[in-house]
């Protein structure tokens, strides 16, 4: 029963996480705005988001998929998890100290969002911030799991990363999709321009507190 508890504690957290990255402008979703006003075509906005969610899916698995092929999961499972949650804790702190956007994002042309996206998602920690939460699912499977063989557990945990990056993916982009929409049909260029969204340091205590919650679920 308790463990029935956790895995659905996780799972929500990795939906809820989704949202959280999906109203977060540093996600993107001012520039699905962007792009549909300035080709004013209503059909621009879906594609935006589509690109958007294609680029922040990519940054999810590349994170996740090198962790799910990791042989030694399954004898270091908990010291790995130990070390995720550290990492995410050091990144969190290292922008709260360093506010400063990567530059290079300026760099990438509006058209390439989905390249835009993944590039945005790898800077922030949006991926490492799923680790601890996805090592934990993966812990508590393999706890159901008995004795399988290693190879087994090693499927169901790649498995488990495509999921777990689709759902929060997908949470992101209804989330994203939402705000996006609002603006576009209601509220208009002029608010979008005239308002900044700073996040900054809530984004960085986030991922200490995602790692924080990873270490203590380790330990």
């Amino acid at each position: 029963m308790q463990d029935m508890i956790s895995v659905t504690a996780l799972w929500w957290a990795v939906i809820v996480s989704g949202l959280y990255h999906g109203l977060n402008p540093g996600m993107g979703w001012p520039l699905a705005v962007s792009a549909a006003l300035m080709e004013r075509r209503i059909g621009a906005l879906p594609k935006a988001l589509a690109a958007l969610a294609f680029g922040h899916f990519l940054a999810m698995t590349a994170i996740l998929l090198p962790f799910s092929l990791m042989t030694v999961l399954v004898a270091w499972e908990r010291e790995i998890r130990l070390g995720a949650g550290l990492l995410v804790i050091a990144l969190g702190v290292y922008l709260l100290i360093n506010r400063r956007h990567p530059r290079f994002l300026a760099r990438v042309k509006p058209s390439r969002l989905a390249l835009w996206s993944f590039l945005a998602a790898m800077a922030h920690g949006a991926g490492l911030m799923l680790v601890p939460i996805y090592l934990g699912i993966c812990k508590l499977e393999e706890l159901d799991a008995g004795h399988q063989a290693a190879g087994a557990l090693m499927a169901g945990n790649l498995v488990t990363a495509f999921v777990v990056a689709t759902a929060h993916t997908l949470a992101m982009t209804i989330a994203g999709g939402v705000i996006a929409a609002v603006i576009y049909f209601w509220l208009g260029l002029k608010f979008l321009s005239s308002t900044w969204f700073n996040l900054d340091i809530v984004w960085a205590l986030s991922l200490i507190l995602v790692g924080v919650f990873g270490v203590y679920s380790a330990l």
